[in-house]
Protein backbone atom coordinates (compact mmCIF):
# COMPACT_ATOMS: atom_id res chain seq x y z
CA UNK A 1 0.00 0.00 0.00
CA UNK A 2 1.92 2.88 1.36
CA UNK A 3 4.98 4.09 3.70
CA UNK A 4 3.66 2.71 7.08
CA UNK A 5 6.75 5.30 8.43
CA UNK A 6 8.53 2.25 9.75
CA UNK A 7 12.64 1.83 9.22
CA UNK A 8 13.27 -0.55 6.03
CA UNK A 9 16.09 -2.71 7.05
CA UNK A 10 18.96 -3.27 4.75
CA UNK A 11 18.42 -6.72 2.80
CA UNK A 12 14.77 -6.94 3.29
CA UNK A 13 12.93 -7.21 0.11
CA UNK A 14 10.17 -4.53 -0.88
CA UNK A 15 6.73 -5.53 -1.97
CA UNK A 16 6.54 -6.64 -5.46
CA UNK A 17 3.64 -5.03 -7.76
CA UNK A 18 0.53 -6.88 -8.62
CA UNK A 19 1.01 -8.45 -11.83
CA UNK A 20 -2.32 -7.91 -12.84
CA UNK A 21 -2.30 -4.14 -13.30
CA UNK A 22 -5.16 -3.61 -11.60
CA UNK A 23 -6.51 0.24 -13.20
CA UNK A 24 -6.69 -2.10 -16.48
CA UNK A 25 -9.34 -4.30 -14.84
CA UNK A 26 -11.10 -2.12 -13.17
CA UNK A 27 -11.57 -0.20 -16.21
CA UNK A 28 -12.80 -3.66 -17.96
CA UNK A 29 -15.05 -4.01 -15.41
CA UNK A 30 -16.44 -0.42 -16.46
CA UNK A 31 -16.67 -1.44 -20.13
CA UNK A 32 -18.50 -4.79 -19.59
CA UNK A 33 -20.76 -3.00 -17.01
CA UNK A 34 -21.70 -0.26 -19.39
CA UNK A 35 -22.01 -2.05 -22.31
CA UNK A 36 -24.63 -4.43 -20.67
CA UNK A 37 -26.36 -0.79 -19.57
CA UNK A 38 -26.34 0.27 -23.18
CA UNK A 39 -28.35 -2.61 -24.25
CA UNK A 40 -30.95 -2.95 -21.32
CA UNK A 41 -31.10 0.37 -22.38
CA UNK A 42 -31.34 0.16 -26.02
CA UNK A 43 -34.33 -2.64 -25.43
CA UNK A 44 -36.20 -0.22 -23.39
CA UNK A 45 -36.68 2.22 -26.03
CA UNK A 46 -34.23 4.33 -24.41
CA UNK A 47 -31.67 6.88 -26.23
CA UNK A 48 -29.41 7.50 -22.83
CA UNK A 49 -27.58 3.98 -24.30
CA UNK A 50 -25.75 6.46 -26.45
CA UNK A 51 -24.07 7.90 -23.23
CA UNK A 52 -23.28 4.25 -22.12
CA UNK A 53 -21.93 3.08 -25.57
CA UNK A 54 -19.41 5.70 -25.21
CA UNK A 55 -18.65 5.40 -21.76
CA UNK A 56 -17.53 1.62 -22.53
CA UNK A 57 -15.40 3.25 -25.68
CA UNK A 58 -13.60 5.56 -23.10
CA UNK A 59 -13.18 2.76 -20.41
CA UNK A 60 -12.22 0.06 -22.77
CA UNK A 61 -9.43 2.36 -24.10
CA UNK A 62 -8.32 3.03 -20.60
CA UNK A 63 -8.10 -0.98 -20.38
CA UNK A 64 -6.39 -1.26 -23.39
CA UNK A 65 -3.80 1.82 -21.91
CA UNK A 66 -3.23 0.56 -19.20
CA UNK A 67 -2.40 -3.27 -20.00
CA UNK A 68 -0.01 -1.64 -22.97
CA UNK A 69 1.80 0.38 -19.92
CA UNK A 70 2.18 -2.86 -17.71
CA UNK A 71 3.42 -4.93 -20.60
CA UNK A 72 5.90 -2.32 -21.86
CA UNK A 73 7.06 -1.56 -18.39
CA UNK A 74 7.72 -5.16 -17.36
CA UNK A 75 10.24 -6.03 -20.49
CA UNK A 76 12.15 -2.49 -19.52
CA UNK A 77 12.60 -4.36 -16.03
CA UNK A 78 13.41 -7.10 -17.71
CA UNK A 79 15.85 -5.61 -19.82
CA UNK A 80 17.88 -3.53 -16.87
CA UNK A 81 17.63 -7.00 -15.12
CA UNK A 82 19.49 -8.99 -17.85
CA UNK A 83 21.62 -5.97 -18.31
Amino acid sequence: MGDTGSVRRIGTPRQEPTPMPRLAVYALVVCLLAAVAAVVSFTQGSLIGIVWVLLAGLSSNMAWYYLRRAKVEKAARAAKATG
